[in-house]
Parts: structure tokens; sequence; C-alpha cells
């Protein structure tokens, strides 16, 4: 806006906070990877079965120090993983608090600002879902994407902080771009899923293919159903932000759609993810069909991220904004 005073000392903390973030996810990556590499294989369910019926010990024939048993290294050192993604997302929040108070405006009015908030929703994500369900062995393998993400973003997307250029000047960039940042962030987490379950599927027909990898993973029907519901949660975010990209498209160029090549990609996906939650509810393609389709679909929107943003031009060009 004319006349916004932009706090520089806030801008240069912001962006320390953000290169501290990759350094900590980078070492809760590490820790996440060496949790994997001595931890032992996934013991199957039928092993904890004794006779067809789950044996109980007795309270009173277990004595004190058995009752709860000492942890082994992989998981204590799964745990600080933990420990230092909770700190990285602090950090990673604050870098976007910061960026935002230093312009007096949203975090995310330029691609730089918009790649940190997807990382920043889908690292939340995760947590979320860790505390819900035994997916912590795929902390390396969510922190890998955002880490090179978010290294991208730093390294050639970076922006210095400054006001919104003049077309972005609406109330729609509060709704409209925060519903795409939590769906894409959200949706970075089910493309993952599905991916590992892919190869998780791969490795159940083949012992041979991918063994070092998926031996370790969460069983397969843990991978599906992370990408199910974290897909069929995303969905109705994602529709409302194309939905409120078309108002705010009428009321800034006079047309609801126009098939500028980022609204093409982004109904493109739109249609991938509506076909994933329905071949996910069809017999005979709720396995690796349905998990194929959403891997196109989060192909598509890394596509729209990228390519639709520096490679092809259109209306939603202005400023690298995604």
């Amino acid at each position: 806006m004319p006349g916004t005073t932009i706090d520089l000392r806030l801008a240069a903390l912001s962006d320390w906070t953000y290169i501290s973030t990759i350094a900590i996810y980078f070492l809760a990556m590490v820790l996440y990877a060496v949790e994997l590499a001595f931890s032992r294989k996934r013991a199957p369910e039928k092993e904890l079965v004794a006779a067809g019926a789950v044996v109980v010990p007795s309270a009173e024939a277990t004595p004190a120090s058995a009752a709860r048993p000492e942890r082994s290294l992989p998981d204590r050192v799964g745990r600080m993983a933990v420990a230092f993604t909770v700190l990285g997302a602090l950090l990673h929040v604050s870098s976007l608090v910061l960026r935002g108070l230093a312009v007096d405006r949203v975090p995310w009015g330029n691609v730089y600002e918009y790649i940190s908030s997807v990382c920043a929703v889908a690292v939340i994500a995760y947590l979320v879902f860790l505390r819900r369900h035994p997916v912590r062995r795929l902390g390396a393998y969510v922190l890998l994407p955002l880490i090179v993400l978010m290294a991208i973003g730093g390294k050639w997307l970076y922006a210095q902080a400054a006001p919104l250029v003049p077309a972005l000047r609406s109330y729609w960039i509060v709704i409209h771009v925060s519903a795409a940042i939590i769906s894409s962030g959200v949706l970075l987490i089910a493309g993952v899923a599905s991916v590992l379950y892919l190869i998780r599927k791969a490795n159940d027909e083949n012992p041979r293919r991918f063994a070092r990898i998926a031996e370790k993973l969460p069983e397969a029907s843990v991978l599906d159903r992370l990408a199910y519901r974290t897909t069929i949660f995303t969905f109705p975010i994602w529709t409302f932000a194309i939905v409120c990209g078309a108002i705010w498209a009428e009321s800034a160029w006079g047309r609801y759609w126009g098939w500028d090549p980022k609204e093409t990609c982004a109904f493109i996906s739109w249609v991938f993810y509506a076909c994933f939650l329905h071949a996910r509810a069809t017999a005979g393609f709720r396995d690796k069909t349905a998990a194929w389709i959403n891997v196109g679909g989060f192909a598509v929107t890394v596509f729209n991220l990228f390519f639709i943003n520096f490679v092809l031009t259109g209306l939603h060009s202005y400023a690298g904004v995604g």
C-alpha cells in the first residue's frame, strides 16, 4: 500500500528464522532417518496373538520395573525427531508472523511466502495426524520435500519484504489464497502417503522390490487411510478455494473463468482429487489405481506451482504469485 512502512528489523528476523527452520527440519529429518535405519521391522499383528487370543499379563505377576519397559534407542531418537519437528514448526510459524508484521499484511503475497506457508501447513498437518495415527516413520519422507521446497524458495525465489502489488490489494487474498495454502499443504501429506503406499504394495507383491524401504514403513492400510482422510478433509477446502478464485476473477478481470493456465491447472488437479475419492469408494479401484490417481493430482499441483508460475504467462503471473 502507498506509504506503508516496512520494518526492516522484523523482516531480517523473519529471514533468519526461516533459515533456522530449515536447519531444524534437516536435523529432525536426520533423526527420523536414524530411527528408520536402526529400528526393527514391524512385527505382523498375528505374531502378537497367541492361540487366537491376546495374552494379557496379570498386573500382580508383572514386576513394577517391567510395567513401563525401557524405550529402545530408535524409539528415543524418533521422539527427539518429533520434538525437533515441533520446534521447527514453531520457528516456521514465527517466521511467517514476523514477515506479516514487517510489511503489515498477510504473509503470502509472493511465491517465496506462499511456499513457506504451504510447507508450514504441511508440517502442522503431519504433527496433527501423528497424534492419532502411527505415522512417525513417515517423518523423513514428509520433511525431505519440504526442506527441498523451502531451500528452493529461500535461494531462488526469495523476495524482499514489500507491500502487496496493486492487483492483490483485496480482501480476497485472505480468503482465496489462505484456502489454497491449506489445501496444498495437507494434500502434500496425502501425496507422500500415496507414493509410500504404492512402494509398500509393490513390496508386498514382490518382497525383492523396495525391501529396505518398505519393510519399515507403516502397513499399507495405514498409508491408504492417511491419504484418504487427508484428501477427503481437504477436497471441500480446495473446491472453496477455486470458487473464491472465480469470484475474485470476476471482480478483478470482469469474468469468472477464462481458462487462464493457472485456472486450468487448478481445475485439472480438482478433477484428479475428485476421481481419487470416487475410486477410493469404488470396489476394484480403491487400491493401487486410486493411489496412482492421487499421486497424479499431487504432481499436477506441483506442476501448477512451478511450471505455470515461471514458464507460462497468464493473468496470474504478476509478482510471481502462486
